[in-house]
Formats: structure tokens, sequence, C-alpha cells
């Protein structure tokens, strides 16, 4: 048993306050932003005795409550190693307690914020294979520094190794304090990605609507204190400018939104790096702040190549690990093992990772007859929609016709990119909506291979095939659809996990595939 208890870093108090400030930012604009749109502006608050200063009162005592409330809860937080487990104790009312095996922590993800760097500190998220819901993390250490954190690893691989339970066999064996472990596994880099890469990656990323989807989520909060008339008449009056200076501020207030996603971007993945060990990949990234993941191997479920039209023309891609639990984010975001890459620069990297992997396997693609099957539905219901717009909008509206062959070539753009591929125990699907994506999944990662067939896909002898296997919360989708019965069988076949089940199987094939 431990005696000695371990505290976080005092910084943790600052950042708990910060982190109740993001909390309270809303409610001081709407509150600061009534008084804005009032008669005098805020200016009146301070013309109104006592009475106008209440919401600067209360806003004070706010914030000396988050701030006191930060205090006790960075006081009041203590871990410590007993029994092979991390033990958490925090809270001051209702004391809460949480007890980690080391055995079930799958990684220790590091962060390092602009109150970490200079202090030599690090956030730690323990992740569990029970974590991963909402992107949250079995534990969160505020603030640490580098020492404790290698400390926490360090019992990690004790507990691993058995050594505490050797202790407990044999009370004979002297167990100190702070043991003499073997030199840190030795980590190998593996890729650094360079500045034209970011650089590409940045202007690629289709982050410009996640900074539009961002600003119209702020304004939706003040939505019952913005003047509507007044702006309608001020856009009204601004339209009497002519067509050709509105098209410019629109294209001008685009291009600041897709600047700040550049930006945002090549912050958040300057000096990516992966690293490896024989048991982990670490990935590393940020600017202002640092982020350093760990994807222990046994945990890699598949893994994704994506390519945009864009990307795929100059031959750039985007590496995704399906991971069991875990993310690399606070919002379960996916891990990313290359943001974006050559893939001729890719190749030798998965292969040097994951050597018993095929990554360029002969595809089986979907038959000819087929082609038609992925259009057609949309086809189907676009007609009579442009159909519609072309009699009440003529001659304009008949300008969608154009939409007919964007669909066609669509269609039979994804029939020659879909395609399967087994390779002993690996299987391999290819296929598209706009970007294309590369599935690669080992057999004992796959936790279920779904085959349907619809009404017509029967009478034309094709089927459509999925494949699920474990990542996040909901797991990873791989599917393929139009293929010939025969694929299908094949694959359901190869799945199969014994020589009796298989023939079960072929006993239930006329039955799948009949009417």
């Amino acid at each position: 048993m431990s005696e000695t208890y371990y505290k976080l870093h005092p910084v943790s108090a600052l950042i708990n306050f910060v982190k109740g400030l993001k909390e309270l930012i809303v409610p001081f604009l709407v509150v600061f932003g009534v008084n804005l749109f009032r008669d005098g502006g805020i200016s009146s608050m301070f013309n109104q005795g006592w009475q106008g200063l209440l919401p600067v009162l209360i806003g004070s005592v706010v914030l000396v409550f988050v701030l006191v409330a930060g205090i006790i809860k960075w006081k009041r937080f203590v871990y410590w190693f007993e029994d092979g487990e991390l033990r958490i104790e925090y809270g001051l009312f209702v004391k809460k307690k949480r007890y980690i095996p080391f055995d079930r922590i799958q990684s220790l993800n590091y962060t390092e914020g602009i109150f970490h760097r200079p202090l030599g500190l690090v956030k730690v998220k323990v992740e569990t294979a029970g974590s991963g819901k909402a992107g949250q993390a079995e534990a969160e250490l505020t603030a640490i520094s580098r020492e404790d954190a290698d400390r926490i690893e360090r019992k990690m691989e004790e507990a691993k190794r058995g050594i505490w339970r050797e202790a407990e066999e044999n009370p004979d064996i002297a167990v100190v304090e702070e043991p003499q472990l073997e030199e840190k596994k030795e980590t190998k880099t593996l890729y650094r990605m360079t500045m034209k890469e970011l650089l590409v990656l940045a202007t690629t990323s289709g982050g410009i609507g996640v900074v539009l989807s961002a600003t119209a989520v702020f304004f939706s909060q003040f939505s019952e204190l913005i003047p509507y008339d007044a702006i309608y008449e001020e856009v009204m009056l601004f339209l009497r400018f002519g067509y050709l200076i509105v098209a410019l501020v629109i294209f001008m207030g685009l291009l600041i939104a897709w600047v700040i996603s550049v930006i945002l971007t090549i912050f958040a993945n300057y000096h990516f790096t992966i690293q490896t060990d024989e048991e982990h990949i670490y990935l590393t990234r940020g600017l202002l702040e640092k982020k350093k993941v760990s994807v222990p191997f046994k945990r890699v479920q598949g893994i994704k190549i994506s390519q945009n039209p864009l990307r795929e023309l100059f031959g750039y891609a985007t590496v995704t690990v399906e991971s069991a639990g875990g993310s690399i984010g606070d919002k379960d975001e996916k891990i990313r093992l290359f943001p974006l890459a050559k893939k001729s620069a890719i190749l030798p990297v998965l292969n040097e990772l994951f050597p018993e992997m095929e990554w360029e396997a002969e595809l089986t693609k979907a038959p000819k007859r087929s082609v038609h099957f992925y259009y057609r539905l949309d086809l189907i219901w676009l007609v009579p929609l442009i159909a519609a717009i072309g009699y009440f909008f003529y001659p304009y509206g008949l300008f969608a016709l154009l939409i007919l062959p964007i669909i066609i070539l669509l269609g039979v753009w994804q029939h020659r990119t879909a395609g399967y591929a087994l390779s002993g125990k690996q299987l391999t699907m290819q296929f598209r909506g706009i970007s294309k994506h590369t599935s690669y999944m080992m057999k004992r990662r796959i936790q279920a291979v779904d085959i349907t067939q619809s009404f017509f896909q029967r009478r034309r002898s094709l089927a459509s095939i999925q494949a699920t296997i474990k990542s996040g919360m909901m797991g990873a989708v791989a599917r393929i659809d139009h293929m010939e019965k025969e694929d299908a069988s094949r694959i359901l076949a190869w799945y199969e996990p014994s020589d009796q089940k298989s023939a079960d199987h072929e006993k239930r094939q006329p039955e799948l595939f009949s009417g």
C-alpha cells in the first residue's frame, strides 16, 4: 500500500477558474448585451445608482464563487497508487473516489496548454477500454509535472508486468517506493509533417464550414436582442448599390472565414509527428496547445484512407485510425494517423506500422450491369423537382437540367470506385460518396458482416455488403453497394469462424438470396 498522496500543481486552480469562465461567457454577454441595446448603452447602468450596478455586483459575486470553487477543487483533489490501481479522491461536501486498475489503462494522453508549457506541466487523460463516451476520459489530471506523469507511466508498466502481484505473493520481496526500472522504451520517429503538407491541409480542410456554423450558433444565443427590423432596412438600403457590390462583400466575408479556418488548422496540426515503440503509436501535434495521444496497437480495429476529389487529383490522402475507444480531442473526434500526406509517403509508414496488412490489394469491382443502380434513385426524386423548377422559374429554371448529367456522372464515378478484396485474414473495401474511402480490416476485428438485397437487386443477382468494426460509441461502417451476389456469398463464407458454421452458411444461402 502506498502512503504517498500526490496533488495537482497549483496552476490547476487557475485552469479550473478559466474553465468556469468559458461556461459563463454566454450569460455574461447576454446580460451586458441587454444593457448595450438600451438607451444610453452600458454607461446608463452607472447613472441609476446601486440598482443599475446590480448586474455588475451579481457578476462579481459569480466570478469570486467560480474562483473559490476552482481553488477548492484543486485543494481537495489527490491521487495515489495502491494494489496495482490509480486511485483518485476529490470533492468537498460529497467526496468521490475512483479506482482505476493499471492493467485496464490503455493509454495516457498528454496535453500542454498555454498555462502548462511555461511551467513544464502536462494535462494527463487516462483512457481505458470503457472510456470514450462523448470523448470523455476515464480520469483527468489537470496539471502535473512531467516527472509525476512519468511516475504514473512507470507504475502502469509495473502493474502490467505483475510486479505488485509478485510482492503480494512473496512477502519476503522488498518493494521500494520508487523502484529502479529498465530504461524507458525507445521511440522511433516515422513521420513529421512538412510545412508544405500543413499548408495544403489548412487550405483544403473545409474548416470554413466549422467557422460559419460556430458564428451562427454564437449569434443564435442573442436572437432576441438583435434588432432584425433595423438590420433588414440596412440590408435593403445596401442592396441598392447593386448585386456586384453585394457579391463582393459576401465573397470578402467568406474569404475572412476561410483565412480564420486556415489559421486554426495550422495551429491545431503544427509539427505533427508520428512515433512508435513496440506497443504504441504516439501522435503529437499543436502550436499553442500541444497534444500527445498514444494509440496501443492492440486497440487498432482498422485503418481508413480518405481522399476528397481535389486531394485525390494531387495524390494526397488522410488516414484515420479506427480505435476501440479513446479520441484525440474532447469531442470524440477520430484519431488521424495522417492529417494529410502524399499517398506515396503514407504507404511505407503503414507497411512499417502494420506489416501483416496488405495495402495495395487488387480489388474486385462492381459488375457493369449495376451502374444504373448508383444514380436511378436520385433521378426518381430529382426529375419531378427539376420539372417544377423549370416550369415556375422559366426560362432560368431550365438551368436546373444541368443537375441531371452531374448526378449520372457521380453515379458512374461511384460505380467505378466500388470494390473489395480478400487477402488471407484481411478485408479491404473501397467506396465513394463524394470522397473516396478505402477501409482495411482484419477478420478478428470485424464485429459483423451484413448482406442486404432490395427487390430490384434480387432480380439482377446483386447485393450490398456492410462490415462493422468497433470504433468509438457507434462503431465504424464500411459499405459497398450493388455487388455480385456471389461476392456477398464469398465474403460471408470468409467471415465464418469455423468449418461447421461455413457448412451452415451454405445451407442458408438459398434462403438469403431467395424471394
